[in-house]
């Protein structure tokens, strides 16, 4: 099963609407969206939810006040998050468990917190893997690669469309890692231009071959022209240059995809998609 991610160097460059248009165009779609700490890709499809599972993503430490001997070793936490009458505040702990290892009663335990939930669905022509994370939790990386997991084991499939997260840190490489084709989404602004440079070394690194998207690349054209030199000289091919189009904010609204209005920007990503699946075969 061949794996592509799309991906961006920032948030609002376009990334799910790609994503989405890419998944509304696939025969066959087997789909995660691992942007997992802002999740919307299941707001695009119809589905039916087949399975959900938690999530842990850390511990906590909990104090059996029965055993507690108030030797006050624990406190020496350096989170400060054993208060004074040997009680845990859970929003300091940081589930290093020194407090358990520490403890001569054997009254510290560290016990799972359900950080999130991940969740199998139905959709027309195939499955969408995704997960949401609770307000503040950790382990976005690794909940990723759970989603990944859903969605590998789905059998009969082709390809894995995966909708990375924006950036370059932790959640972007669990996205990467394994996968056969990047397409990363820019814009024609200064930043824009920054961060792509910074996620395709990324790309490079883990050797994935990798396209670009300009998106609304007509808002600024002299900044496109600066991307399209910069894909030039380092030698990463353009699959094409969408144009900044307000039916876009229509489909959004709709929760549809861009490729189902005839406008300017759903058929020039169907056009991308085209040349790109050619590219898959």
């Amino acid at each position: 099963m061949k794996q592509i991610v799309i991906i961006s160097g920032k948030g609002g460059t376009g990334k799910t609407t790609i994503s989405s248009s890419f998944s509304e165009l696939m025969d066959k779609r087997n789909i995660a969206d691992c942007d997992v700490e802002a999740p919307n890709l299941h707001l695009m499809f119809e589905n039916e939810i087949i399975n959900t599972k938690e999530y842990i993503g850390s511990q906590t430490a909990s104090i059996d006040t029965e055993k507690c001997i108030k030797c006050e070793k624990c406190l020496q936490c350096r989170f400060g998050a054993i208060t004074p009458e040997i009680k845990v505040n859970p929003l300091k702990c940081e589930g290093c468990g020194l407090c358990e290892y520490v403890c001569p009663a054997d009254a510290v335990k560290m016990v799972d917190n359900v950080t999130g939930h991940i969740y199998s669905c139905k959709i027309k022509d195939g499955y969408l893997s995704y997960a949401k994370l609770n307000i503040g939790a950790e382990g976005a990386g690794k909940v990723v690669t759970e989603v990944r997991k859903n969605s590998l084991e789905n059998q009969g499939f082709e390809n894995l469309l995966i909708d990375g997260s924006p950036g370059i840190g932790c959640v972007v490489i669990a996205s990467l890692t394994g996968c056969d084709y990047a397409v990363v989404v820019t814009e024609p602004t200064t930043s824009g231009l920054d961060d792509l440079s910074r996620v395709l070394e990324l790309t490079q690194f883990f050797d994935i071959q990798s396209y670009v998207i300009i998106n609304k690349y007509d808002i600024n054209e002299e900044k496109t022209s600066e991307i399209i030199d910069y894909c030039k000289k380092s030698g990463f091919e353009i699959l094409g240059k969408v144009p900044f189009d307000n039916t876009v904010n229509k489909a959004i609204q709709n929760e549809c995809p861009i490729v189902n209005y005839d406008c300017p920007a759903g058929n020039e990503i169907k056009r991308i998609w085209d040349d790109f699946y050619d590219k898959l075969k």
